[in-house]
Order: C-alpha cells, then structure tokens, then sequence
C-alpha cells in the first residue's frame, strides 16, 4: 500500500505540519474495491457518484431497475432485450439511447464490428446457443465484438449476461469477485481466447440471483470497469 501513498505536509494535533501518507482519487476508488463489503460499497458510491453525470443519471436508473417491472419483460439473450436496456438507462440521456449505432467505432486499436453489417452481425448473436456455461460465455464474448451503441456497451451487455445466466443457469456473476484489471484484460483477449474470462466468470458465479444487494454490487462493480476507460 506505502507504494500506492503520497506524502504531503498535513497540520497535526501539535499544530505542527508532518509528512503523511496519502492516497489519490484512484488509490482510494482501488483500495474500496480490494476490500469488498457494504460499507466499502456504499463509501465509493458516495465518494464517485455525481447526480448531474450521465453516468451519475445511468447509475441511479440501473439501481432502479432491480425493483422496477420493467426487467421482467426485457427479452433474455437477444438483440431487442440489449436495446431495451440500453433504452431504459441511457433514455434522456443520449439522443442515441437504444438505438444500434450508424457508425464504425474502435477502441485501443481493436475495431469492433463494422457497422454496416451490425444487423446481420446481431441476428447471428441472437441465434447463438445459450443452453450451456461456455455457450453463453461465448455468446457474450461476440457481443461484445460487436458493440453496437455507440457508448454504454460494457455496462449494458454485462446486465445482459446476468439476464442469460439467471434464466438458463439459475445463477449470475459476483462482480466483486473480479479485479478490474483481470476483467479488462480477460475482456481483450477474448477475441482471440475467451480462456482467461471464462475462467473469471465461472469462479464469480453466485445462487443469490434474487439478491438485492448483490444486484446493486454488481452495478457498482460494473460502473467502476468503466472509470478511466
């Protein structure tokens, strides 16, 4: 943790200045997530959360999906259901919410899939099995090849995978349970390997689909990969 720390002069009880560790906006959003818990949970949310944000306003809708009606006519596994929730979250905050994008996007030099051909691209996801742990794994890893809105994509397809493993599998993923820098990196590589996320996912999977709070951890979890991204 020293590593991690920066000193700087803070006045002490003495009313005299001494050299202190200190951890940055990042250091502290890491040290909350390498010590999960409901406390470390609802700390971070204080500490990163912003209501005027889109992601603040994207955030509060995910929380709020849980509860809502809504998520039980969100089709499971298909192209219209990842749009439905890219409409509820992103609804009034992009212009473009719900819809698959126009254009061709890339990120770190990967290009996602051409936008063109997204149609076709995702009426071959949708048919795609989902019957088996790998299956579904695999359909995700297309999904999110293709990346078809133009923001929000991470957030989104993650929500939508919890969706396929509680209705086929009677499970979901304990998102805290997976670094953020594991997930990244699993994420990157599944184009070519899906090993090493099939791997993290398979060790995060939890019974509590019907939790409240992991739901909620989840979307915390979810926002956080994003952060910097």
């Amino acid at each position: 943790m020293v590593s991690n720390t920066n000193q700087l002069k803070l006045i002490a009880a003495d009313n005299k200045k001494y050299k202190s560790d200190l951890l940055d906006y990042e250091g502290i959003i890491s040290l909350g997530k390498t010590f999960p818990g409901t406390k470390a949970n609802r700390f971070i949310e204080w500490f990163t959360y912003s209501d005027e944000s889109i992601d603040g306003k994207s955030k509060t809708k995910a929380y709020a999906l849980f509860e809502s009606s809504f998520i039980n006519s969100i089709e499971v596994g298909t192209g219209k259901g990842l749009q439905q929730i890219h409409a509820y979250l992103f609804g009034g905050l992009y212009d473009f919410a719900g819809q698959i994008r126009q254009k061709n996007i890339s990120k770190g030099g990967f290009q996602f899939a051409v936008s063109r051909f997204l149609g076709e691209t995702l009426a071959q996801i949708e048919k795609m099995p989902e019957s088996t742990f790998d299956e579904i794994v695999q359909k995700y890893v297309e999904m999110n090849i293709a990346h078809p809105f133009m923001e929000g994509n991470g957030r989104i397809t993650r929500i939508w995978l919890d969706l396929i493993f509680k209705k086929r599998l009677k499970k979901c993923v304990d998102w805290s349970q997976i670094g953020k820098d594991d997930y990244m990196n699993a994420m990157v590589k599944s184009s070519v390997d899906s090993t090493l996320l099939t791997k993290l996912l398979k060790n995060a999977l939890t019974s509590e689909i019907n939790s409240r709070e992991m739901f909620m951890k989840g979307i915390d979890y979810s926002y956080y990969y994003e952060e910097n991204n």
